[in-house]
């Protein structure tokens, strides 16, 4: 029977040591986590796994083990024991770091596609002695919404405190999506082994459609294409200018007492004060679409997003906006003006599906209900118009199609923006799977 010698058992299992190596660190080698193609890249840990500097510490753990069996050394198993025992310290390290750890989200109160915006993550050690230490966070559900897989890093957490970690994200795809399932992870102390537990928040948050710089041309133009003469009407009650004086009731302010006026005829007056009624828009969105190929829901995307920076710039030169839509049933929004009314409408143009029924001449016969003398008329099409605008100005309604070079002159979208995947995850679904159809038929 031969002898078992550290020279036998490298000619014996050196060959499959190596291919065995080769196979582990090739497993090892991900790609990393980029913005490429139409889908964001989403990475999920195992619950347990080896990092490199792990597997060449097993490597040579097995090799201390081996030397040991084969010189019967009491030196070399004792050195082997110490690092089984060290491998399954830092194993129980990690979990004990991940234990009692609780995760909140501050999303943000809107989003705009194309613009850095921060989410915030509130971890909560609930341990009565130990702290938690570089802890990873990765969202798991809800990533598609963003160009990258948000991540963040939480450094140290002392027992029964908590700490704040900030990340910027950049959204891609407008609409309402949820946040609920994230991984924590952490190879704390050695970086040996690598644990990651599941945990579950159910946040959402609204991502509007992407918002370009308005040329202030197309302000002033819509401005002066009103059919009613004069841009600003005064409507009474108002606190703008003076109107006249009146007869003073009990109960109104008394600051608007007219003193002089009052000395003079011995009964109290009042001013009467108007408020400057400003211009105001209705947005008409055609959202129409013939056929499903990403070029022309790529023009709807941008069709919408125009709406959206018109509607945002419009609001806050002062000027009242309206919007009017199909989405399954039709979406009318009176023209008003403030803060939530523009969040309003941007909001429903950030849940705006797939129409595939209502063309853009019977959203201009539903909208010609809502037209008065005060009200222009604001139609974006993702079709190109044989009517230039500027005639169509003249006529009392503005009409933008999309891809016109005048639409790129007054709309200034981030070069960064990609409206072919600016659709919600839905809609892309069925707009890539009907154009990798058209492409294999094609192909035939």
């Amino acid at each position: 029977m031969s002898r078992v010698t550290s020279a036998n058992l490298i000619e014996r299992f050196g060959p499959r040591g190596i291919a065995a190596w080769r196979w582990l660190t090739s497993r090892r080698r991900r790609p990393p986590i980029r913005d490429q193609g139409p889908a964001t890249p989403v990475r999920r840990r195992p619950s347990v796994d080896f990092s490199l500097t792990g597997l060449i510490y097993c490597a040579m753990m097995m090799f201390m083990g081996l030397a040991a069996i084969n010189s019967q050394a009491n030196l070399l198993f004792g050195v082997f024991g110490l690092m089984i025992g060290i491998l399954l310290i830092s194993a129980l390290i990690c979990r004990l770091v991940l234990a009692g750890l609780r995760v909140k989200r501050v999303i943000p109160e809107y989003v705009a596609v194309g613009q850095n915006a921060t989410i915030r993550y509130d971890f909560f050690n609930s341990k009565r002695f130990w702290p938690s230490l570089s802890v990873g966070l990765a969202e798991l559900d809800g990533a598609e919404a963003f160009t990258q897989q948000p991540q963040a890093y939480m450094l140290h957490v002392a027992a029964g405190k908590s700490a704040s970690a900030p990340i910027n994200v950049v959204p891609k795809r407008r609409g309402l999506h949820m946040l609920t399932n994230f991984q924590i992870s952490t190879s704390f102390p050695f970086g040996f082994v690598k644990r990651a537990l599941m945990g579950r928040s159910d946040d959402a948050i609204l991502i509007y459609p992407a918002l370009a710089a308005v040329d202030p041309r197309l302000l002033s133009l819509c401005r002066s294409a009103e059919r009613g003469g004069a841009n600003m009407k005064p409507r009474r009650n108002g606190a703008d200018e003076f109107y006249g004086v009146k007869e003073f009731r009990p109960g109104e302010n008394p600051r608007w007492i007219h003193w002089k006026r009052s000395a003079r005829t011995g009964e109290l007056v009042s001013k009467e004060m108007v408020q400057i009624s400003p211009p105001r828009l209705l947005i008409l969105v055609d959202t129409f679409i013939e056929s499903p190929t990403l070029l022309e829901h790529a023009a709807v995307e941008k069709a919408i997003a125009m709406a959206a920076s018109l509607a945002s710039g419009a609001m806050d030169s002062g000027m009242a906006v309206g919007m009017t839509a199909w989405g399954g049933e039709w979406i009318n929004i009176a023209p008003q003006r403030g803060k939530q009314h523009c969040r309003d409408i941007l909001a429903a143009l950030a849940a705006l599906p797939i129409n595939r029924t209502v063309a853009a001449s019977r959203l201009v016969e539903h909208g010609e209900g809502f037209l008065n003398e005060a009200v222009t008329p604001v139609l974006f099409t993702p079709r190109a118009m044989q009517v230039s605008l500027g005639d169509s100005a003249r006529g009392g309604m503005i009409v933008v199609p999309v891809e016109s070079e005048q639409a790129r002159t007054w709309f200034r979208f981030d070069p960064a923006v990609d409206f072919a995947r600016c659709m919600p995850a839905e809609q892309a679904i069925g707009v890539v799977a009907s154009h990798s159809s058209a492409r294999m038929k094609s192909e035939k």
